[in-house]
């Protein structure tokens, strides 16, 4: 559920550009921006109180959400944390998705991302406040991805505007019957004067609280005072995903809509020569042929219609000299780009050269992993509607602000000219995020060429071989071992720095460390992929781990724990999760357990994995057992959702995932050939939950990384085979020593 964020010298760059509105003073930001969001989406009687929280007369408080719901359970941990501060009653909140609007701009996320939490003094917690807002409006902030909806969001914009509500409901009581604030309570949605007996809703009091300012700094309440946060609350987007009422973008329908297919070029980076559309538009209900970006599209009156005939469309394309690229070609240039540079400084501790040259036990290894698809399972599809000066957009995107600013830059018109309704996402991973939406682009190319809003949907194959993919990544490695068994030098080198930045280190105390990459551009699109650069280096660091740890003559677990004690959260999750899958006692013939961790986006995982191979080969995963340190448990319940779902999501990766390129283009078309888990094959999953208190971390990704490891470290518990590359599938894993085959019977 991962997209590239915005960069430090982004933020800060925009940062500057508001400097010059801090100059004119907080007090010019009118009308004020609860105001502007009110006129959007408040009715003659309800009132906003901030930007994001809404009462009507009937009591009722609608959270609006400034994130996309594509599963990860956003649309109800988020209005929790402002119900929590609020002292909502948790039956009478409402979750809805936050406009498309300048108004709804997400300034908690532009906070997280710039101050990581790092506090200003209280004077100057305004011009904080206004400079985040004008960071958030100049870059169309309102993107879900980086795990960042409940860590940056949550903490800095539904806690804080839940608990200004409170504030302003309480004053506004306190006024109304000339008590002091301090004498009234708020709970369940009522504020009470216990010494006068007298009470009123917050539907009562919204009309006279919104008259009030927000407080600059509220108080929030303390965690053993919870009555909302820290409970199992059923997602709010469940009944209508199961009764069928959920509007996803590919069941979008407009009153004389038209449907566009694309035939888009093979090889990418390819232009458009020429094509003949003659053929093509004597087809029944065949209405319009036009080039688009990336290829040609087919505009009709039904989507089979469209399809059909951009299958039939006759295309010239340049491919640039591309299609004589293939995965080989690639992964032997990333080799001799390895070869050839130093590459770039990631992290130098220490002499690890020295350390390298002077030591007793020298391990070295390569790996590399392949591109993935994100195989969403709603294809790509948006539906647009172009008119003088306007468009109207239907989509399911990662960033609907910024994906209204995309479409706004398409057709030289305002931001505020494009309307967009953001729908429910069958999946995104990434894929949907505001940068990559070529999809989008086509869409709107094929709708500004006809007077009527247009449909497209990239058929499954379309969607397979033209992703932005998952980079491939080639990493090697180097490391010293003392006469103890002990790591004193690590030295990596790899291919791509990609984000986050830190995926390649390694939370291990190994005194001397080298770590650097290497940049190898391919004509490959590539984009944000479940936990980003996470999946691919925890593969490669815990596998080389685990490599050490037997050249050690250790117990991988064992050696892990040793490197850890200056880790405490590290530890303990390690040791949680060891503990609960039994590592060290006996299994069933055959099986064999493996261990990994990782922190990413402020969480901790630790997975240990539970395998079988049989004589001939064959692989089971039979249990994962996962121990997560996100900080605090904001909905223990997405808590275990979010890790299950990252696990089967990794572990397809590790079992089958492989988009392979000949002749520049995708080989794979379908899940024919780009496999992935079916429940048949799915494992036991047992998710154990670490409160450790520290700051917020995500959920959406961090369970992913560790799998691939755990699974390919168990793998050679059980054969003596090390997994270098992935998928496992295109291993022999027949045990090969009499020792393994004995173990497998």
């Amino acid at each position: 559920m991962s997209i590239t964020r915005p960069t430090r010298r982004q933020l800060i760059v925009a940062g500057g550009l508001a400097g010059g509105g801090l100059l004119l003073g907080y007090a010019f930001a009118v009308p004020s921006r609860r105001a502007l969001a009110g006129r959007s989406v408040a009715g003659a009687k309800e009132r906003m109180l901030t930007t994001w929280i809404k009462i009507s007369p009937d009591n009722i408080v609608t959270v609006y959400v400034p994130h996309s719901e594509m599963g990860q359970g956003v649309h109800t941990s988020l209005p929790m944390m402002a119900a929590e501060e609020m002292e909502a009653d948790w039956s009478r909140v409402r979750s809805v998705q936050a406009p498309a609007e300048i108004a709804f701009a997400n300034d908690g996320l532009a906070k997280g991302y710039l101050t990581h939490g790092i506090s200003v003094p209280s004077a100057l917690t305004g011009i904080e406040d206004f400079a985040m807002l004008k960071i958030a409006e100049h870059m169309n902030l309102q993107i879900t991805g980086g795990s960042t909806s409940v860590r940056f969001t949550g903490h800095y914009g539904m806690r804080v505007a839940g608990a200004a509500a409170k504030d302003m409901l309480i004053r506004a009581a306190a006024r109304r019957w000339g008590v002091p604030s301090t004498e009234c309570v708020a709970t369940m949605s009522v504020v009470s004067h216990k010494p006068s007996g007298r009470s009123a809703t917050f539907g009562e009091l919204a009309a006279e609280a919104a008259e009030l300012s927000p407080p600059r700094n509220p108080v929030l309440k303390a965690k053993a005072d919870y009555t909302i946060v820290g409970k199992r609350i059923p997602r709010v987007d469940i009944p209508a995903k199961v009764d069928g009422s959920a509007r996803f973008g590919i069941d979008i329908r407009r009153p004389g809509m038209l449907y566009a297919a694309v035939r888009p070029a093979p090889v990418f980076g390819s232009d458009v020569l020429s094509f003949d559309a003659d053929k093509v538009m004597e087809r029944r209900g065949v209405k319009k042929v036009v080039a688009v970006p990336g290829g040609v599209a087919v505009i009709a009156d039904s989507f089979w219609r469209a399809k059909e005939a951009a299958e039939l469309l006759e295309v010239k394309f340049d491919p640039k000299g591309n299609d004589a690229r293939s995965s080989a070609t690639i992964y032997a240039q990333y080799d001799k780009d390895l070869a050839a540079n130093k590459g770039t400084k990631d992290v130098e501790l220490g002499d690890a050269d020295a350390a390298l040259k002077g030591a007793s036990r020298l391990v070295e290894a390569g790996y590399r992993v392949p591109y993935l698809a994100h195989a969403c399972m709603e294809p790509m599809n948006c539906t647009v509607w172009v008119k003088p000066g306007k468009a109207e957009v239907w989509v399911g995107t990662q960033d609907a602000l910024g994906t209204a600013a995309y479409v706004a830059g398409l057709l030289d018109i305002g931001v505020e000219d494009v309307t967009l309704h953001c729908q429910y996402l069958g999946g995104g991973f990434g894929r949907r995020g505001s940068q990559t939406l070529d999809f989008v682009a086509q869409a709107v190319a094929a709708a500004r060429s006809v007077d009527a809003p247009v449909k497209l949907v990239w058929t499954r194959e379309v969607d397979i071989q033209h992703d932005c993919y998952r980079p491939a990544v080639t990493s090697v490695f180097r490391a010293a071992l003392d006469a103890e068994g002990n790591p004193v030098a690590w030295s990596n080198r790899y291919i791509g720095k990609n984000e986050p930045a830190e995926a390649a280190h390694i939370p291990y105390a190994v005194p001397n460390q080298s770590i650097r990459y290497v940049e190898s551009p391919t004509h490959v699109p590539f984009g944000a992929w479940r936990s980003v650069a996470h999946s691919q280096h925890t593969f490669f660091t815990e596998s080389f781990v685990d490599e050490l740890a037997h050249e050690a003559g250790k117990d991988p677990f064992e050696f892990r724990r040793a490197l850890l004690k200056d880790s405490p959260r590290h530890l303990a999750a390690l040791e949680l999760a060891a503990g609960k899958a039994g590592w060290g006692t006996p299994l069933p013939a055959g099986h064999a357990r493996g261990i990994a961790i990782q922190e990413s986006f402020q969480s901790i995982v630790a997975e240990v994995a539970e395998i079988s191979v049989s004589p001939t080969g064959e692989l089971k995963v039979h249990r994962v057992v996962a121990a997560v340190d996100c900080g605090e448990a904001i909905n223990p319940d997405t808590i275990e959702a979010q890790t299950e779902s990252g696990i089967i999501f990794g572990l397809t990766a590790a079992l089958y995932g492989e988009i392979s390129i000949e002749k520049g283009a995708v080989t794979q078309s379908n899940f024919g050939d780009y496999e992935m888990v079916r429940l048949a094959g799915a494992p036991a999953i047992e998710v154990h939950i670490i409160e450790s208190g520290a700051p917020l971390g995500g959920l959406g990704e961090p369970a992913t990384p560790p799998i691939a490891a755990a699974v390919s470290n168990a793998v050679f518990a059980a054969t003596g085979k090390r997994i270098r590359d992935l998928p496992l599938k295109k291993h022999d894993l027949t045990p090969h020593s009499a020792k393994f085959a004995r173990a497998a019977d």
